[in-house]
C-alpha cells in the first residue's frame, strides 16, 4: 500500500512541477509582452517609424515625404467642412492626395502668438505620443496634421455606446487610455523641448478636448498652444493665463492665495507653479476614462494610494507622471495576469 502511494506521489510530481513551470512561463511571457505596449524606461523620441525628422507618412501611404510647405498646401489641400472651432484654431476636415487631413487656421490674430507656439511645439516635439504633423504654412497662419474620425477624447462615452465601437468598453482598453494619458504627460515633462506643462486644462472637459482618441483606441495629445516651459534651474516658473483661476479641478497653487483676505486678483502678485499642476489631474482624468465598466472598480482600489499622492496639496509631495506610470503599468499587467489565472481556473 506505501509502495503504491509513494509511487502514485512520485509520479504526481513531476506533473505539479511541470505545471507550475508552464504557468511561470505563461506569466513571463505575458510580462514581457504587456511591457512592449507599454514600456517602463524612457520613452523614444522620434518622428515616424521608418521616417526622417521634418517627414511624414500616415498610414495608407508606402513612403515618407517632407511636410507640406506653403505652395503645396495652397495647391493640393481641399476643405471639405468645419469640424472644430476655438479661440485660437478653426478646424476643418480637408483632402490632400485622397488622404483625409485637418487643417488648422489661425482664428483671430489676438492669438497668433498661440498659434505660433502650437505650430513651434507640434515641429519639436513630433512622436509617437503627438498628432503626427503633416504640414504648415505660417504666412497663411495653417497647418495640416493627420486627422483622426473619432475626434476628441471628450467623445469618448458616445463613441462607446455605438454599436460597432462596444466590444472595446472593458476596463483593458480603458486603463490602456489612462497610461497613454499619463504617457504623454511623462514625455511632455522630459521633453527635448524642455519640461512642459499642459496649461489648457482648467477643466476635466477642457483637458479632454487636448487629446485625439485613435482609430485603435489610443490616445494622441494634439493641441499644444499653451505649453509653456518649466526649469528650475533657471527659476522658470508658469502661470496658464493671466486671469484667475477657480474650481476643484485646478490644483491648489493655481488658485489667487489671496482670496480668503478679501485681496483682488492680481496677475502680477500671483505666484508660479511647475508640472506638477498636471500631477494634481491625473485621478480626475482617470475616473472619466474608466467609466462604468466591470473591473473598473478593482482599477480604482489599485490606484487609490497613487491617486491620493497625486492629491497633495504640497506639490512637491506629489509623484512624477513617470512614478505613476509605473504604477498603471504595474496594475494592468497584475490584473491581466489575475484574470489569465481566473479563467485557467475554470
Amino acid at each position: 500500500m506505501s509502495r503504491t502511494n509513494s509511487s502514485s506521489m512520485s509520479l504526481g510530481f513531476p506533473a505539479v512541477g511541470l505545471c507550475l513551470a508552464a504557468l511561470l512561463l505563461s506569466n513571463a511571457l505575458l510580462y514581457f509582452y504587456l511591457e512592449s505596449l507599454y514600456p517602463t524606461d524612457e520613452l523614444l523620441v522620434s518622428s515616424r517609424v521608418g521616417c526622417e525628422p521634418r517627414h511624414f507618412k500616415m498610414a495608407t501611404m508606402k513612403n515618407c515625404i517632407p511636410w507640406l510647405q506653403c505652395s503645396q498646401i495652397n495647391a493640393e489641400v481641399r476643405k471639405l467642412k468645419l469640424i472644430g472651432q476655438g479661440a485660437v484654431k478653426k478646424v476643418h476636415l480637408a483632402e490632400w492626395r485622397g488622404q483625409k487631413v485637418a487643417l488648422s487656421q489661425l482664428s483671430s490674430p489676438d492669438y497668433l502668438e498661440d498659434f505660433l507656439h502650437g505650430v513651434s511645439m507640434l515641429q519639436a516635439l513630433q512622436g509617437p505620443q503627438v498628432v503626427q504633423l503633416v504640414g504648415f504654412c505660417l504666412e497663411n497662419r495653417t497647418q495640416v496634421t493627420e486627422h483622426h474620425p473619432l475626434g476628441s477624447l471628450l467623445n469618448l462615452e458616445s463613441i462607446l455606446a455605438q454599436e460597432q465601437h462596444q466590444q472595446h468598453n472593458k476596463w483593458q482598453m480603458r486603463l490602456g487610455l489612462a497610461i497613454d494619458y499619463v504617457s504623454i504627460l511623462h514625455y511632455l515633462h522630459d521633453s527635448p523641448a524642455g519640461k512642459r506643462v499642459m496649461c489648457d486644462s482648467s477643466s476635466l472637459e477642457k483637458t479632454l478636448t487636448q487629446f485625439l482618441l485613435t482609430s485603435d483606441f489610443h490616445l494622441v495629445v494634439n493641441d499644444l498652444d499653451a505649453l509653456p516651459e518649466v526649469d528650475e534651474s533657471r527659476g522658470l516658473l508658469v502661470k496658464c493665463g493671466h486671469r484667475e483661476l477657480t474650481g476643484d479641478f485646478v490644483a491648489p497653487e493655481q488658485l489667487w492665495p489671496f482670496r480668503s483676505k478679501g485681496k483682488p486678483f492680481s496677475d502680477n502678485l500671483m505666484p508660479g507653479y511647475d508640472e506638477r499642476t498636471d500631477i494634481w489631474k491625473i485621478p480626475d482624468v482617470t475616473w472619466f476614462l474608466m467609466g462604468r465598466v466591470p473591473g473598473g472598480d478593482v482599477v480604482h482600489f489599485h490606484l487609490f494610494q497613487i491617486h491620493e499622492e497625486c492629491k497633495k496639496e504640497d506639490p512637491k509631495l506629489r509623484p512624477s507622471a513617470l512614478d505613476v506610470l509605473k504604477v498603471y503599468q504595474s496594475v494592468y499587467s497584475s490584473m491581466v495576469r489575475d484574470n489569465a489565472g481566473f479563467r485557467d481556473m475554470l
